[in-house]
């Protein structure tokens, strides 16, 4: 019997599971992210973690495909040169994994892209081998899947999409210091300050006076057919819709899949992507179809897991 894992590190905790090359997830389990003292301690608990887990269940580091890793930060060769919220700075992560765990061997990608690959294979994008994944949450991130490979690109950059700039003559500032980049609009923290934006601006009765704003008081407020809200969807799919049909004349995936914590929203979500998708988009990609990722917090675990494979 062979094994492999599967490692999706974020700022909070770090998310592991243990997998057949098929794809059977036998279990999960999460540890700590203590990034602390520049993060010198992640790479070490994690070793510690599956070394754990093997003594446990009887797994040699021969029985052991290998262990597949997702980071929050661009990767290339194993080597991440930054991180905002692991504290590390230049690290090869590969070769410091492989010393930690003797006879097993890693690969390490970008969060974002390692998560694409899981719903490609065991999710939303299954039998897919051209796939955009777009995860809408704090921030916009996504992965660009190419005859059944991440798209990282020269620098580890690949995938980037929340940085495609989809408005010149905004003046204020994304977190990575660029104007008008798409996950000014598009993410949650986007959608509340689009919402902010047309509430300080002449409107009829909302359900969302007084509210705590956000992503999901929005979507909420659309399902009950508030017209704001609806107006405020509206904006954010267009920034997104035409921000997608303008990759996938790049691209020309079969399917882009949509996840993170705004998809949670469900189908209603998809209108508003769709419609502004389809008026832009290049004759060649109109059969492109957009969906709702499926494997939710598991897509980390299950796109590392494939990467090793």
């Amino acid at each position: 019997m062979k094994y492999c894992f599967g490692v999706d590190v974020g700022g909070t905790t770090v998310k592991m599971g243990l997998f057949s090359p098929k794809g059977e997830l036998f279990e999960k389990w999460e540890i700590r992210t203590r990034t602390e003292d520049e993060g010198r301690n992640v790479l070490p608990d994690i070793a510690a973690s599956i070394r754990a887990k093997m003594e446990e269940r009887g797994i040699s580091a021969s029985d052991t495909v290998g262990v597949g890793m997702g980071v929050p930060a661009p990767v290339k060769d194993g080597i991440v040169k930054n991180t905002a919220n692991l504290g590390w700075g230049y690290k090869n992560v590969k070769k410091e994994l492989e010393e930690l765990l003797p006879g097993i061997r890693a690969r390490i990608g970008n969060d974002a892209n390692v998560a694409a690959l899981g719903e490609m294979w065991l999710g939303a994008g299954k039998g897919c081998q051209d796939m955009v994944m777009v995860t809408l949450g704090t921030g916009v991130g996504g992965g660009v899947i190419c005859h059944g490979n991440i798209l990282d690109g020269a620098h580890g950059a690949g995938g980037e999409i929340g940085h495609i700039c989809v408005n010149y003559e905004e003046t204020q500032a994304c977190g990575c210091g660029r104007k008008g980049c798409l996950e000014q609009y598009a993410s949650a923290t986007g959608i509340a300050r689009l919402a902010r934006i047309r509430l300080s601006k002449p409107h009829g009765k909302t359900l969302l006076e007084g509210k705590n704003i956000s992503a999901k008081t929005v979507f909420d407020a659309v399902k009950q057919g508030d017209e704001t809200a609806t107006e405020i969807a509206e904006e954010f799919g267009r920034y997104l819709g035409y921000a997608l049909a303008n990759l996938a004349v790049v691209a020309d995936p079969e399917r882009i899949v949509i996840g993170g914590g705004v998809s949670h929203a469900g189908e209603a979500l998809l209108p508003f992507i769709e419609k502004p998708f389809r008026e832009k988009a290049f004759f060649a990609n109109m059969d492109t179809q957009i969906v709702l990722a499926t494997l939710g917090n598991d897509a980390g675990i299950c796109g590392a897991a494939r990467l090793i494979i």
